[in-house]
């Protein structure tokens, strides 16, 4: 099986979910938020098809790393592979985040015709789901680029079968204590 990757895998993240992580840069992305972080991701035919047998093997050469997150692109439009990678990786131990455009109502619709999504979001410890918008970008959200994004425990939402957010993070981030200059905090 293949994946499109936008780019090598990238290991020590500190930004794109908790802990030290490897992100996987999906390529390929259907909803072009205007103020999107990374537009070169959204073009289908961009990026490099890779062998997900690959990728497995970057996998096992990653040291010091507490999980995966796929991101991109948006790793939805790649579910079986995606689904394949994550669920090899929980098996040496990582925790799975994914960053996706669709909420995650519509990857439950998706799923009733196309189990591949449910496989994928079977393998995800944590989902941030919902498009990015530019308007409701804060820089108090914990995670996530615009505030009407979720992180969502899957494990949890699919078993209550109800949206349950990651408790620890529904807690806003602020910089009361410092003054803000030209975009830096200080």
């Amino acid at each position: 099986m293949k994946i499109r990757l936008a780019a090598y895998l990238q290991p020590d993240s500190i930004v794109d979910g908790e802990g030290i992580r490897t992100v996987i840069w999906t390529q390929g992305c259907p909803h072009h938020c205007f103020g999107c972080q990374n537009p070169e991701t959204q073009d289908f035919d961009g990026g490099a098809e890779v062998d997900v047998e690959e990728v497995k093997s970057i996998i096992d050469g990653l040291k010091g790393q507490d999980g995966i997150t796929f991101s991109g692109g948006d790793p939805m439009v790649q579910p079986a592979a995606c689904a394949e990678i994550a669920k090899y990786a929980r098996t040496k131990g990582y925790n799975i985040w994914c960053y996706t455009g669709y909420d995650y109502e519509t990857l439950l619709k998706l799923a009733k015709t196309k189990p591949e999504y449910m496989d994928f979001l079977k393998q995800i410890d944590v989902l941030v789901d919902g498009k990015f918008i530019l308007e409701q970008k804060t820089f108090d959200a914990i995670f996530r680029g615009s505030s009407n994004q979720r992180l969502i425990d899957v494990p949890e939402s699919l078993k209550h079968k109800r949206v349950v957010l990651v408790k620890k993070y529904l807690t806003k981030k602020t910089y009361s204590n410092r003054e803000r200059v030209t975009g830096i905090y200080i």
